[in-house]
């Protein structure tokens, strides 16, 4: 079995903020595959959106045997399974009390309608590049 490296983003910015973060991580780990690095917990300002909530964010890596599809899928279930009602295409950003993202996938491009990798507007996002940088070192 091929064990792959894949980043997640991480944000919440409803509820006990950081308590979502890590019910994510241990749903990821116990769903998608091994967590072998996190960034430290950030907290920043909505970004998109106007919102009086600010966010917690992260980044993990994680080795899974999973394909991206399957990564999608599972993290998409995980948000479902916290509690979130929907998912933002692009535009119309809204409170969530949590948000996965694939960020990168091994050195894999992916340009799918719902599956972008690397993620297309992470370089312009301060709250995912800072954590990323703490853990693809």
């Amino acid at each position: 079995m091929i064990n792959h490296q894949v980043f997640l983003g991480l944000g919440s910015n409803l509820g006990d903020k950081a308590r979502n973060l890590q019910e994510a991580i241990r749903l990821i780990a116990e769903r998608v595959g091994t967590v072998v690095r996190q960034s430290s917990f950030i907290e920043t300002e909505p970004w998109g959106f106007e919102s009086v909530n600010t966010f917690v964010n992260a980044v993990i890596c994680c080795e899974t045997e999973k394909t991206p599809r399957e990564v999608l899928l599972l993290t998409q279930q995980i948000e479902r399974d916290m509690g979130r009602t929907h998912k933002s295409v692009s535009v119309g950003y809204a409170d969530r009390i949590i948000d996965i993202d694939i960020l990168l996938y091994d050195d894999l491009t992916v340009d799918e309608p719902d599956l972008k990798i690397p993620h297309p507007l992470m370089y312009q996002r301060d709250f995912v590049m800072r954590p990323l940088e703490e853990v693809i070192k």
